[in-house]
């Protein structure tokens, strides 16, 4: 698997903190970091304290990352299938699902209407 290049990871920052922002005000920042060609994102809560959402998968795209959710109950990330019904997406929909799923807002996995 390559590894994103760093203007990858400064673009992935970007649009997961402008997501998280816009859709997500129960959480006060994101914290990302990155191993090979992982990226994993925990939420920050309002308290300080953290907790881990997802992990996106580089696949050589910018915009498409693999998607694996946070198990808490044994503390490992399991690859997942988006609500679109894809195991890849763009990492703002793998942070919605993760999102809707740890705060508690179904909403998130619900298509948009026009």
């Amino acid at each position: 698997m390559a590894t994103p290049p760093e203007s990858t990871k400064t673009s992935l920052r970007q649009r997961l903190h402008s997501r998280a922002a816009e859709r997500w005000p129960q959480l006060a920042d994101l914290h990302i970091r990155h191993h090979g060609a992982f990226a994993y994102v925990d939420g920050e809560l309002p308290d300080g304290a953290t907790m881990p959402l997802l992990r996106l998968r580089y696949n050589g795209s910018a915009t498409t990352w693999g998607f694996a959710i946070y198990q808490a109950s044994n503390n490992t990330y399991q690859d997942s299938i988006l609500p679109s019904g894809l195991p890849v997406g763009t990492p703002t929909e793998a942070l919605d699902c993760a999102c809707g799923l740890y705060l508690n807002d179904p909403t998130a996995w619900q298509p948009p209407t026009n």
